[in-house]
């Protein structure tokens, strides 16, 4: 078994410049190149990725997803030596995996990395290998200068892994963006609240991403983008073919595409435009007043749901007749939440809780927007008791 001594480097993106960075000053011969024409600080670069691999024994991809993969092996593969390792680091779809997996063979070593640039800097990335063992061997000593390495059986399980655990940081920074929205709702002073913040479960997040989330980090420096954890959220979703909210909930930050992750968790709250006729949806069963639901309501809506074992659609004027324009008896024992709301451009999903005496309701909209103005299209309901 020989180690490669010389390893090229094919991304110098964010992680791939952060990673050649490391090798280099661990004393590995790196070579980079990269489609944008971007360096990597002293790591001296190729013009073309055929000249960068011909003299590899280690190849390591660090690109933004599966299609740069599959372009960037096929440009060079007829320039790869017979014994070349190729490790691929990116994160890209369990089919790609395999995909390549079978394409290059025991060649191959698919290992995504958990951990973002400042891990990539320390050599304190988690790597999820999964190989031949011969080619984890020849790679050991260069996936070891860069972190931990485990040991994964197949390329597809070591792509869903990663996705899952990028997953639960997505779904930790929409943790951290309610609670801080909440937060503004109660008229916390932000500091005061990432401070708190610090000291419970999202603590590490807040910590590592602190300068993100109170502005005073550089402008356009980004650990891990939106747009790539946008972009993992969807290879999952479509993976899985399992309804995945934080797909959906990345997607629509209003941010840049390069900006951190962290400025996910500082989107500003649902417009109130959009809030609007769920207010006046509430106000009408507050008051029994229909004029309050023709407000919220499209006129050409229906009101959906089972009443009685039956299944029932109602048109906005046969729904407003069943108010008659004085509060419930009990209304003091009556209450109404807003659980969420999702913002898709001009159409908007939201979900309220009725506590209506000893009935339980979850209501279901769909709401359209015409500029500032929003308006309920449909509702379907589900009574728990």
């Amino acid at each position: 078994m020989t180690t490669p001594h010389t390893i090229a480097v094919l991304g110098l993106g964010r992680m791939g410049g952060a990673i050649a960075t490391r090798l280099a000053a661990q004393g590995w011969d790196v070579v980079g190149w990269t489609r944008s024409g971007r360096t990597a600080g002293t790591v001296k670069t190729a013009l073309d990725p055929n000249e960068a691999v011909a003299e590899a024994g280690l190849v390591l991809l660090a690109l933004f997803d599966g299609p740069a993969c599959r372009q960037v092996l096929a440009d060079v593969r007829d320039s790869l030596r017979p014994d070349t390792v190729v490790v691929n680091t990116s994160t890209i779809a369990p089919a790609e995996a395999s995909h390549l997996a079978r394409q290059l063979g025991p060649s191959y070593l698919h290992a995504p990395v958990l951990g973002s640039v400042p891990a990539a800097a320390a050599g304190a990335l988690q790597i999820l290998a999964a190989a031949d063992q011969d080619a984890l061997d020849r790679a050991r000593p260069v996936l070891e200068a860069l972190g931990t390495v485990r040991r994964v059986d197949g390329a597809a399980t070591a792509a869903a892994l990663k996705l899952i655990a990028n997953n639960s940081l997505a779904g930790a920074v929409l943790a951290l963006r309610d609670s801080l929205r909440q937060a503004d709702a109660l008229g916390l002073q932000r500091a005061q609240a990432l401070d708190v913040l610090e000291l419970g479960q999202l603590g590490g997040l807040v910590t590592r991403k602190r300068p993100y989330l109170d502005g005073t980090a550089p402008v356009g420096t980004a650990d891990f983008t939106i747009e790539a954890l946008a972009k993992d959220m969807t290879l999952l979703a479509d993976a899985s073919n399992t309804p995945l909210r934080s797909a959906a909930g990345l997607a629509g930050i209003p941010a840049a595409p390069e900006a951190d992750i962290a400025v996910a968790a500082t989107a500003p709250a649902v417009p109130a435009a959009v809030l609007e006729p769920l207010r006046a949806y509430m106000r009408g069963h507050a008051t029994g007043e229909p004029a309050h639901f023709r407000d919220a309501f499209l006129p050409t809506a229906h009101i959906e749901g089972i009443r009685g074992g039956t299944f029932v659609s109602w048109s906005l004027d046969d729904y407003c007749a069943l108010f008659h324009g004085r509060p419930a008896p009990d209304e003091a024992s009556r209450s109404r939440r807003i659980d969420a709301v999702d913002v898709h451009g001009t159409i908007a999903t939201a979900t309220v809780t009725l506590r209506h005496g000893g009935a339980i309701f979850t209501d279901v909209f769909l709401l359209v927007g015409a500029g500032d103005s929003w308006r309920i299209a449909n509702k379907a309901y589900h009574r728990h008791s």
